[in-house]
């Protein structure tokens, strides 16, 4: 019998490929890339990258929570960027999500994302010790 569960909440962007929002793997989740869609029109929330931000980690919080779990759960975070300039921006927004000790990261520059999006996030979660 497999200990993998689906994780799925609309309160973050439905899947638009085929994929999980989340895939829970004993006490480890997987997310899923997510991009700055409001949940409820499945559109961009701006145009601003700021905001763009903000709408990521949201997302990724709603699905940690569905998770069972919380931001401060997450170990690693990979973060695409289609402009390496907002670089300093997406680490002010990452301190207003985020408390030390901060997950691992990268922060990889990528020529285009989903829809246009700016920035994309994805992470890995492990619940409990």
């Amino acid at each position: 019998m497999s200990n993998k569960a689906v994780i799925n909440t609309e309160k973050a962007p439905a899947a638009i490929g085929p994929y999980s929002q989340a895939v829970k793997a004993g006490n480890t989740v997987y997310m899923s890339g997510q991009i700055p869609l409001d949940p409820a029109t499945m559109e961009l929330v701006s145009d601003d990258f700021e905001t763009q931000a903000r709408q990521v980690f949201t997302n990724l919080q709603a699905v940690c929570e569905e998770a069972a779990g919380s931001l401060g759960d997450v170990v690693k975070l990979n973060l695409y960027l289609v402009d390496l300039d907002n670089f300093a921006i997406v680490n002010r927004v990452m301190e207003a999500f985020f408390a030390s000790p901060y997950p691992a990261r990268a922060a990889v520059g990528v020529k285009a994302l989903p829809k246009g999006a700016q920035v994309e996030a994805e992470a890995v979660m492990v619940l409990g010790d």
